[in-house]
């Protein structure tokens, strides 16, 4: 028998399609006997559902990469700027 974090990282990862055939049976079996982690499963289904349905866009790795690049390059300056 999984344990019920073990069950919601398993759910985490059935949701983008990224579980294994025997996390999934695991799963299964841990939500056959657990009704809070059978909430976690429904509500996490729930969550991707209206995410959908929003149409959320996230940003590509590099874009994110360019932006995190500005932000250190600025927070440096900042603390350059303090020290004098």
């Amino acid at each position: 028998m999984i344990s019920c974090e073990e069950a919601q990282h398993i759910c985490d990862k059935a949701q983008y399609k990224e579980a294994s055939l025997w996390e999934r049976v695991k799963l299964s079996f841990h939500l056959m006997v657990c009704k809070v982690c059978q909430a976690y499963t429904k509500n996490n289904g729930k969550l991707t559902s209206l995410c959908e349905q929003a149409e959320m866009k996230v940003l590509d790795r590099s874009t994110k990469s360019e932006m995190q690049e500005k932000i250190d390059e600025l927070m440096h300056q900042e603390d350059l700027s303090n020290t004098q």
